[in-house]
């Protein structure tokens, strides 16, 4: 079992009468999570699995004095997968409102579900936050720096779900299980997706072109549809938190690119199984674009769990010049670079850039020095 980054978040967050939402994608171990977070409190806790379908009825539609014998003597009502539930918002809020000593902790795997039903019932009433595979910092934790060393190379080809760094040797079987089964399932449900064959093909289109400028048009041509639905489909994919992306910075220089976008996904081995890759590094052409998606996604990770709110970006102009990654928080700027090869890392940002905006810091991150920025 690892370390969760997240565990003494909830438990510091706990009892100030609201909700409190866990939401990631499926497999990254949200229920292990919770099931740590009661520990050692069973007389306490009431824990709710919305895989039952006896547990959504008794969730769905309820009025006061039904919730009022559902959660009993509970102190903690636990609810898992909770999109599954019609009107979950309206029963959360029942609890929060009239259970001031309970505490209701739920959990979600696709925040296009679970935030649409959420946001309004739960205005004001929730703490929200996302638990992504396995992080750096939970590696060293739960190991050792021996361990975050010799699992470098691992993670950037087969990635860092919870199940894949415990099983290690039947990773590529996992992975292929993992992306078929259930990492889509979401997507395919949520609007009742007709067309699976195109988010096939649109995923290992985003998969070719990690750490690249992405364009809709040039995708659905690829794809076979149109702008409108390859917008909607990778709006579907990061809401169900399989992708994410970065916008272009635009604000200073009249030959910034201001529409640019690129598209990473949160784990490298989503990635390398969407195109069925799982070569060693020595053998791999597309060493830089996995070092790049790696080090964003765990910066992600790193920024979240501290609770460090930036704003992220990438930059270009029409000259080609190019930052691979930008944060911007309390007005100042850090930007990252990345390079695999330490031998190359001797990039320098762009004097047009520097002079535009307000640098805190530049770094050239390579496998040498990106433990300092995530752990």
């Amino acid at each position: 079992m690892f370390y969760r980054d997240l565990l003494p978040i909830i438990k510091e967050k706990c009892f100030r009468q609201k909700a409190i939402l866990i939401l990631g994608a499926r497999q990254v171990g949200k229920t292990t999570l919770l099931k740590e977070f009661i520990q050692g409190k069973a007389d306490e806790v009431l824990f709710l699995n919305c895989d039952d379908p006896t547990i959504v009825s008794l969730l769905t539609n309820r009025n006061l004095k039904q919730l009022q014998l559902l959660v009993g003597a509970a102190r903690i009502i636990v609810i898992d997968e909770a999109q599954k539930v019609d009107n979950i918002g309206l029963t959360l809020k029942m609890m929060v409102d009239n259970f001031p000593d309970v505490q209701v902790i739920a959990t979600g795997s696709s925040a296009f579900e679970l935030r649409n039903r959420l946001n309004e019932p739960l205005t004001g009433r929730k703490y929200e936050y996302q638990l992504f595979p396995i992080s750096t910092s939970e590696i060293y934790k739960t190991g050792s720096y021996l361990d975050v060393v010799r699992l470098l190379e691992p993670r950037l080809i087969y990635g860092s779900y919870p199940d894949i760094l415990t099983h290690t040797a039947e990773a590529h079987e996992l992975l292929n299980s993992l992306a078929d089964s259930y990492l889509y399932k979401d997507v395919l449900a949520t609007e009742n997706l007709r067309k699976p064959d195109l988010l096939d093909k649109l995923l290992r289109a985003l998969a070719f072109q990690v750490g690249s400028e992405v364009s809709y048009n040039e995708l659905s041509q690829i794809i076979g549809s149109d702008a409108k639905t390859v917008e909607r489909y990778i709006e579907l994919l990061e809401k169900c938190f399989i992708i994410f992306r970065l916008n272009g910075l635009s604000r200073n220089l009249r030959n910034e690119l201001k529409k640019a976008k690129k598209i990473y996904f949160y784990d490298n081995g989503v990635r390398n199984a969407v195109i069925q890759q799982f070569a060693p590094l020595e053998m791999r052409n597309d060493v830089g674009a996995l070092w790049e998606n790696f080090f964003i996604a765990e910066r992600i990770k790193y920024n979240h769990y501290r609770q460090h709110y930036c704003n992220v970006y990438f930059w270009r102009t029409k000259a080609q010049q190019e930052i691979d990654y930008i944060e911007e928080a309390d007005g100042q700027f850090t930007v990252f670079e990345m390079k695999w090869n330490p031998k190359k890392a001797k990039s320098t940002i762009p004097s047009s850039f520097l002079k535009a905006y307000p640098v805190a810091e530049s770094v050239i991150i390579t496998p040498e020095n990106y433990l300092d920025y995530l752990m």
